[in-house]
């Protein structure tokens, strides 16, 4: 694979994971969407789906990382660190254009729901999105963009990203794989789309399930700089955790598998 390759095949397939992902959020929360309260399975299926059709897009081009801990897991497994900063920089430019491009797609549901008086003036809280100790850190469509804590514990929630992204990197490099051992395969994206749905129903009530540094940072960007009333904060004081958690647990599965499976 080239540089060029590389880069293009992350931007794209990143952006289509965000576009996808966070579509299916604005989907289920924002007033006037035909999927409004659809639920937790409407989310966690429509990301697995997402992770999928990233997976197929972007394979052939760049081994469809999408994902700066499956990156790190890769290299530290394979010991090629060559174009690890190259698949981080895609990742995270393709994230911020599948965030812009979600917020497009649903810009009149976006301003309905922003505007609307019972919005606007509930706590965060009462919406689902955010927990009652987040409320004056994060404003009522930052969880469409970028995770929150149901209950804020900064130990826990950190714990809870290390676990989550453990089970994805290990999984990815134990059955994901392709032939070169630098990506995912058809096969292997199959596998990883029902993991992260898996971890999402077991494992995404703590925190939303970033499992991802790109998926969170990138979108986290976008809702700051996006001209949308009311929007409230972006809560970057806890935005460390699904950047460090993910990255923890991706080099700890990387471990792992060199101890037991390597």
């Amino acid at each position: 694979m080239s540089s060029s390759d590389i880069f293009i095949g992350e931007v794209i397939g990143t952006a289509m994971l965000i576009l996808l992902g966070a579509g299916v959020v604005a989907a289920v929360v924002l007033k006037r969407s035909k999927a409004q309260n659809a639920g937790w399975l409407a989310i966690t299926f429509g990301w697995g789906f997402a992770v999928l059709t990233a997976v197929y897009i972007s394979a052939p081009m760049s081994g469809a990382h999408l994902n700066p801990a499956v990156t790190l897991g890769i290299a530290i497994t394979s010991g090629d660190w060559s174009h690890v900063w190259l698949y981080w920089l895609g990742q995270v430019i393709g994230a911020m254009i599948g965030a812009f491009l979600a917020w497009l797609a649903y810009f009149g549901q976006f301003k309905a729901h922003l505007t609307d008086p019972e919005i606007i003036s509930a706590p965060p809280h009462e919406e689902g999105l955010v927990s009652e100790k987040a409320a004056p850190k994060a404003g009522p469509v930052l969880g469409i963009f970028s995770t929150g804590p149901e209950i804020r514990i900064a130990w826990q929630n950190l714990a809870t990203e290390i676990i989550g992204t453990f089970v994805l990197v290990l999984a990815v490099l134990t059955q994901g794989l392709n032939d070169s051992g630098k990506g995912l395969g058809p096969v292997g994206g199959l596998m990883v789309a029902l993991v992260v749905v898996s971890i999402g129903l077991s494992l995404g009530g703590p925190t939303g399930y970033a499992i991802n540094p790109a998926r969170d940072l990138g979108p986290r960007i976008v809702h700051a700089l996006l001209p949308l009333p009311n929007k409230g904060g972006s809560d970057w004081g806890y935005a460390w955790i699904p950047v460090v958690g993910p990255l923890i647990g991706a080099a700890i599965a990387a471990g792992i598998y060199e101890i037991a499976f390597a």
